[in-house]
C-alpha cells in the first residue's frame, strides 16, 4: 500500500524528490502524468510529475487534483505537494492555488511551506529565502525567463496566490523543537492562519520540521523537508522495515546529454563538459526556427554515443532574453524542447539507453518524448538528482532529469561516472 502520496509541479522537482526519499532505500515510483488506469504496482512512496509549474491557473489545479484522486485510490493518507526550492511561480500562482484546492479537496483547513534544501544552498530565515548567501531576488532567479523571482520574501509571494491568511513559525521556534512548533502552528491555525512558511536553515531544522508536521494531511515545500519522513514512518510502524527495495538494470552505454537550462550552474555545466573534449552541437533557437531539428539529428546519429555527446540550447540570460523577443518566449522554450524531445527519439533509436537530461521544462517535454509514464528511482549524483530506470518502446533505459541550478560543474561526467 501507498504510505505517502505526492505530487510535483514538473518532472526535475519530481526526481530530486523522489532521489531524497530513496535514500531510506525503499521502492519509490515516479509516475509522468496522472496515470489513466487503477492503481497498480504501487510503491510505499509514489510520485506524480506534472507539467504544471508555468500552466494556467485553472489547468494546474484542475491536474493536481486529478493526481491528488489518484494517489487517494492507491491508499495514500498523508500527501506532499511539491514545488521548487527557489519557489517558482508568477503572482498569481501556481503554487498557493494548488495547495488551497489540496486543502479543500482533504478538508484541511492549514498547509505548511517550507522550499528549505540546505545541501543545495536554499534557506529560509525570518520568512526570506536564500540562494547560498544571496537572497532570492538577488540571485540568478532574478532573471529566470518564466518565472522571474523579484521578492525573497515568501510570505509576500505567497499572499497574492491564496484566499487566506499568510503566517511565519520563524528559526527561534523552530529550534525549540517539534513540539514547539506544533503548539506555534496550532496556535496561528486558532487565528484562522491557513498557509504557514516554515523556516530552515540546517537538515536538523528540517528533521524538527518534518517530526512537528508528518500527520498533517497536507505538507507542501522542496523536496528536502520531507527526506526525515520515511524514517518517521519506519519508527512508528507506519512503513514495515522490509518494505520493498530500489534495483538497478544491466544497461547498454549509449549515452546523450541534453540540456535545455540557462540556469547559471547549467552553463557552467556545459562550460566544463565542453572543456573536458566532449563532442557538443549548440541549438541557436534562431537557426531552428528555419532549419528545424534535422541537422542537429544529423549530427547526432554521426555521433559515437559511447563519447556521450552534448546537444545544447544552453546560453546566458541576456542572449536567451534577445531570442525571446525575437520568437516570444513561450515559442522559443516550445521550440527548444521540441526540438531536444526529436533528438532524444533519435537517439534512443540509435542506440542509447542512457539520457542525462538539465532543465526542467526540457525534462518533462524529453520524458512525455520517450513515452515514458513509470520510473523507478536509483543511486543519486549529487543531492536531489537520481538516476531512474523506465521502459521507452520496448528498451529499458536510464534517464537523470536535472533541474538547472543542481549538480556540481562536472554534472555531466559525474552522472556517468555514477551509473
Amino acid at each position: 500500500m501507498t504510505i505517502l502520496g505526492c505530487i510535483a509541479d514538473d518532472f526535475t522537482g519530481a526526481t530530486d524528490l523522489a532521489g531524497l526519499l530513496a535514500r531510506s532505500g525503499v521502492r519509490v515510483s515516479l509516475r509522468i502524468g496522472v496515470p489513466k488506469g487503477p492503481p497498480s504496482d504501487t510503491a510505499p512512496f509514489e510520485i506524480i510529475a506534472l507539467k504544471s509549474r508555468t500552466a494556467p491557473k485553472s489547468e494546474a489545479v484542475a491536474e493536481t487534483t486529478a493526481a491528488l484522486d489518484w494517489l487517494r485510490r492507491a491508499g495514500a493518507q498523508r500527501f506532499f505537494w511539491k514545488y521548487c526550492s527557489t519557489f517558482d511561480s508568477t503572482a498569481e500562482g501556481n503554487i498557493g492555488p494548488v495547495a488551497e484546492a489540496l486543502m479543500a479537496e482533504l478538508g484541511t483547513d492549514q498547509t505548511m511551506y517550507c522550499p528549505a534544501f540546505p545541501e543545495n544552498g536554499r534557506s529560509i530565515f525570518m520568512g526570506n529565502l536564500f540562494v547560498g548567501r544571496l537572497p532570492l531576488a538577488e540571485s540568478p532567479m532574478k532573471d529566470h525567463p518564466l518565472t522571474p523571482m523579484r521578492d525573497s520574501n515568501l510570505m509576500r509571494l505567497l499572499e497574492p496566490q491564496v484566499t487566506r491568511p499568510v503566517g511565519l513559525v520563524d528559526r527561534l521556534c523552530v529550534a525549540r523543537g517539534p513540539d514547539a512548533v506544533k503548539a506555534e502552528l496550532s496556535a496561528l491555525n486558532a487565528k484562522g492562519v491557513a498557509h504557514v512558511v516554515i523556516d530552515a536553515v540546517a537538515n536538523d531544522d528540517l528533521a524538527i520540521i518534518a517530526k512537528a508536521c508528518r500527520d498533517m494531511p497536507l505538507m507542501t515545500g522542496g523536496s528536502a523537508v520531507a527526506m526525515p519522513l520515511p524514517m518517521l514512518y519506519v519508527a512508528d510502524g507506519t512503513l514495515s522495515a522490509d518494505a520493498p527495495k530500489a534495483r538497478a538494470p544491466e544497461l547498454a552505454n549509449g549515452t546523450v546529454v541534453l540540456s535545455g537550462s540557462s540556469s547559471a550552474m547549467t552553463n557552467a555545466q556545459v562550460a566544463d563538459y565542453i572543456a573536458r573534449g566532449a563532442p557538443a552541437f549548440r541549438l541557436d533557437p534562431l537557426t531552428l526556427a528555419t532549419d528545424g531539428a534535422q541537422p542537429a539529428i544529423d549530427w547526432l546519429t554521426a555521433q559515437d554515443l559511447s563519447r556521450a555527446p552534448l546537444l545544447y540550447a544552453t546560453d546566458d540570460p541576456a542572449n536567451v532574453r534577445t531570442v525571446q523577443e525575437k520568437l516570444g518566449t513561450a515559442a522559443a522554450g516550445a521550440l527548444v524542447e521540441r526540438v531536444l524531445s526529436d533528438c532524444a527519439v533519435a537517439a534512443r533509436d540509435a542506440g542509447a539507453r542512457r539520457f542525462i537530461v538539465a532543465g526542467g521544462e526540457t525534462s518533462g517535454a524529453v520524458t512525455q518524448a520517450l513515452g515514458v509514464t513509470q520510473l523507478d528511482i536509483g543511486a543519486e549524483i549529487a543531492p536531489g538528482v537520481p538516476w531512474t530506470y523506465c521502459q521507452s518502446d520496448g528498451h529499458q533505459i536510464a534517464l537523470t532529469l536535472k533541474s538547472g541550478n543542481f549538480g556540481a560543474e562536472t554534472f555531466f561526467s559525474d552522472a556517468q561516472e555514477a551509473l
